[in-house]
């Protein structure tokens, strides 16, 4: 070991099928941006940072200590380094640094486009999302529908302390009956100004025993302290409800994390965690898109990432989902906006529409027998339902729905009440049928029954979530915000995608990675003999 020896470190070079040989081709074909930076310049490449938590992460080395710890000593991570080691600070500075954000959408691009050409995936989009744990505290979670509770009863505590204020006459222009909770700041300046003038009031009385002025002042004082408190709750209520927005709950540690329940439940009570809704798309196991959205249904959450990927261009010409996207206003949008594409969603009573119990119950409208020219419903009681009029729904979304209602006939051929056309209490019964949704219903079941897509669903989407927390270990996020929860979301998705890749036959291989052109370096020894070495180019510059 204390020999002279001449150390040419980059004569190492993995194994073809490895995932370091993806990670450098991708992150070269980038089309980097480079910004212009005022003062000292950059001591580290980004696509060499990149190459390096793109590789720990397919190892599942998420923690950015051990990251750097990871290009000091493993040999696959020096290599694709060329032996440059950064700190964890400048590591963790750019997993949440806006210019990887650029580098991962433009990577997944790069990657759907060479898939796409190489005959790798076809035009099914499939669709699935699962929960991930937020860096937050699980208690420390901000409820809307409390907060506005809660300041409604201290609006409540205002005006009764503004009755209170004239009981105890304080003397004070305030006028009770017209009072508003936003008028606390003109309340509380005439309350200190009041006090002023108490104040003067008892310097020049000072000998009088007992002191009306005193007295006054004490209660001002007393009434000035609690409308004080509950200016600074109407902020404080104000601001929480800011926060949340269109949501029902935050996290105080991360305000962008909502409370939604997981599959991950180790007590077994259903309790809320702060978490991320990740929506993904992929074909043949790769992920070619995701977003990360703050709300915990899946059903609100299509519509926007569909939109995301139409804009990206990666998303296909049949659009498969589970049951929990089949919604109207998801079958609306995509007939729509999307009129080239075919979706393949289920809705959530498709399956149970076929069994015999379904089938047979006389409560369902489906079971009626319809008469198409004259619009009119028959039970299987044989009461007749007669259209009435239209009418129309709006959820809390403000999606309208639009319905036809129907009413049954009260009275037979010899005007005589029809018991079964009553309710138990003595009301004509009807019933609201929504056509747009039946026809959307058709269409789907129409579509499921002439594809064959919707099996492979199972196995394409879902297999990807399992590698993702199972095998990376990727459960729960290390940073804070949903801007910076998605670009690492990013790194472990892309991280997992080079993996897969990389476990492809080596046909593949040889498409994808094109190695650089090698150049040799000869040198001579006194003695006779020589040394030949081959190395690779690496494109960096200390001053890039």
């Amino acid at each position: 070991m204390n020999q002279l020896s001449l150390n040419i470190p980059t004569a190492y070079e993995p194994e073809l099928s490895h995932p370091a040989h993806y990670i450098n081709r991708l992150v070269e074909s980038l089309a980097i941006r480079r910004p212009k930076i005022m003062g000292r310049p950059r001591e580290y490449d980004p696509r060499m940072l990149l190459k390096l938590v793109l590789l720990a992460y397919s190892y599942g080395i998420i923690s950015c200590r051990k990251i750097e710890r990871f290009a000091r000593e493993n040999l696959v991570a020096m290599w694709l380094t060329q032996e440059q080691r950064p700190t964890y600070r400048t590591i963790a500075r750019f997993i949440v640094s806006e210019e990887l954000e650029d580098m991962i959408q433009s990577s997944f691009k790069e990657f759907h486009s060479y898939l796409k050409a190489q005959g790798m995936i076809d035009e099914a989009s499939f669709i699935d999302g699962t929960k991930i744990l937020a860096n937050a505290n699980k208690y420390s979670f901000v409820w809307k529908k409390r907060t506005i509770k809660y300041s409604e009863l201290n609006v409540e505590k205002a005006r009764q302390l503004i009755h209170e204020i004239k009981q105890a006459e304080v003397k004070i222009n305030v006028d009770e009956e017209k009072f508003d909770i936003d008028q606390l700041d003109t309340v509380i300046a005439l309350l200190e100004q009041r006090i002023e003038e108490l104040n003067q009031r008892v310097s020049e009385t000072a000998k009088v025993s007992p002191n009306p002025a005193k007295q006054e002042r004490r209660h001002a004082k007393k009434y000035l302290h609690a409308l004080d408190h509950c200016r600074q709750k109407h902020l404080e209520y104000q601001t929480q409800a800011q926060i949340a927005g269109q949501r029902n709950s935050y996290s105080k540690t991360d305000h962008d994390a909502t409370f939604m329940r997981l599959k991950e439940d180790p007590m077994r009570n259903g309790q809320t965690k702060p978490a991320y809704n990740l929506q993904i798309m992929t074909n043949s196991q790769y992920v070619l898109g995701y977003g990360l959205m703050q709300n915990p249904t899946d059903t609100r959450t299509l519509i926007p990432f569909l939109n995301q990927l139409d804009q990206n261009g990666v998303l296909g010409r049949e659009i498969v989902a589970d049951a929990g996207y089949g919604s109207e206003s998801n079958y609306k949008y995509i007939e729509d906006e999307l009129p080239n594409c075919t979706a393949l969603i289920p809705y959530s009573t498709m399956l149970k529409e076929n069994s015999r119990k379904w089938r047979s119950d006389d409560r369902k409208v489906m079971n009626w027998e319809y008469h198409e020219a004259d619009d009119y419903y028959i039970d299987p009681h044989g009461v007749r339902f007669n259209f009435k009029r239209y009418a129309y729904r709006n959820d809390k979304y403000k999606f309208r729905r639009d319905f036809k209602l129907y009413q049954a006939e009260k009275y037979d051929e010899n005007h005589q009440v029809i018991p079964q056309a009553l309710t138990p209490r003595g009301n004509t019964k009807y019933i609201m049928v929504n056509p747009q949704w039946e026809y959307f219903k058709a269409k789907a079941r129409e579509s499921l029954s002439n594809s064959n897509t919707y099996s492979r669903r199972k196995y394409d989407v879902e297999s990807v979530f399992g590698n993702l927390k199972a095998y990376l270990g990727f459960k729960r996020f290390t940073v804070r915000g949903l801007k910076k929860a998605k670009r690492q979301i990013g790194i472990a998705l892309m991280a997992l995608n080079m993996k897969k890749m990389a476990g492809r036959p080596s046909s593949y291989s040889d498409n994808f990675i094109k190695k650089e052109e090698p150049f040799r370096i000869s040198l001579e020894i006194p003695n006779g003999s020589s040394i030949s070495r081959t190395y690779v180019t690496v494109p960096f510059s200390n001053h890039c």
